[in-house]
């Protein structure tokens, strides 16, 4: 099996497009958790439910517009990896709900804050790419944000719950490593296989009972068929001119800014420990940005190594 490798990650000429279409998507998945807030009804596996629904639908349509009478081929031109990809993301997307409903919000975000680390990890493992000096130094200041919006509530919550995050962080670094060594195929029909996957899930552990309200509907819809549809777009687009690392840096953004959505929407003040973090987070993300839309782009060069 021959995996592309690459000593030392460099970057292309759409470097700094791939940077602000990831930032954009980050703040667009960053009102979910307003969108959380106003779902009445809908326990976690029922919002999983419609949520995956809204996010097969909002990708069907965008796979059947740009592909058109290459949709069959385009779904199944994915491969193995592609299936696996799916199934991860099935995974990430059912054990996030269950985090964020069995343990404190701090916990769950000081532990998803380490999926930027843990998909450099398994990129330097699998993938055999290097950080440069600025990703580093970028990961250090989220690193640092993160730890200061849990400082006084890491100890809080309970063990499933940060079991649950955890497997989320790990499972979605692993996809970010797929996506992005996959990077020259077209990975959206990765959404559809994670959607036809916890459809039947869901369905299965609530007994088929997914009544409720409309309006509970029509949130979790819009929360998977805009936000999260649009986010994982981006993500996939964003993973052909990023290393896994850098693009799931980026997605801390959706960490810092939900909170400041509630508080500004619904009036849910935030601790002074949330807003230094995520001003911290923000900080570091943008000027990440600006060095790199600054910083005069050079070829990318991805030998294939064989192993």
């Amino acid at each position: 099996m021959a995996v592309a490798t690459t000593n030392q990650h460099t970057i292309d000429s759409r470097h700094g497009y791939a940077i602000l279409i990831m930032t954009a998507g980050s703040i667009a998945i960053s009102f979910g958790g307003l969108v959380q807030r106003n779902i009445e009804i809908a326990d976690a596996w029922q919002t999983i439910f419609y949520r995956s629904l809204g996010m097969m639908i909002g990708m069907i349509f965008i796979i059947a517009v740009q592909y058109r009478g290459r949709v069959l081929s385009t779904v199944t031109g994915v491969g193995q990896l592609g299936l696996l990809g799916g199934a991860l993301l099935s995974v990430a997307g059912i054990t996030f709900i269950q985090a964020l409903t069995h343990t404190t919000i701090a916990n769950a975000l000081f532990i998803l804050g380490a999926i930027p680390f843990f998909a450099a990890l398994f990129a330097r493992l699998l993938l055999g790419e290097k950080l440069r000096r600025t990703t580093m130094f970028t990961m250090l200041g989220a690193a640092a944000g993160l730890g200061i919006m849990v400082v006084q509530g890491i100890n809080a919550g309970s063990g499933f719950g940060n079991a649950m995050a955890l497997v989320t962080a790990v499972s979605f670094a692993l996809y970010a490593i797929i996506v992005r060594y996959k990077r020259q195929t077209e990975m959206l029909p990765v959404m559809l296989i994670s959607s036809a996957i916890v459809i039947p899930v869901t369905l299965l552990a609530k007994s088929g009972d997914m009544a409720i309200p409309l309006r509970d509907i029509l949130l979790c819809l819009f929360w998977g068929g805009c936000l999260s549809g649009f986010v994982n777009w981006a993500f996939i687009v964003a993973s052909r001119h990023l290393a896994a690392a850098e693009v799931t840096l980026i997605m801390l953004l959706e960490f810092a800014l939900g909170p400041l959505w509630v508080w500004m929407f619904i009036g849910e003040t935030p601790t002074l420990w949330t807003v230094l973090g995520g001003c911290l987070i923000i900080l570091a993300v943008a000027l990440r940005a600006i060095f790199e839309l600054i910083n005069k782009a050079r070829p990318e060069q991805t030998p294939s190594t064989p192993v």
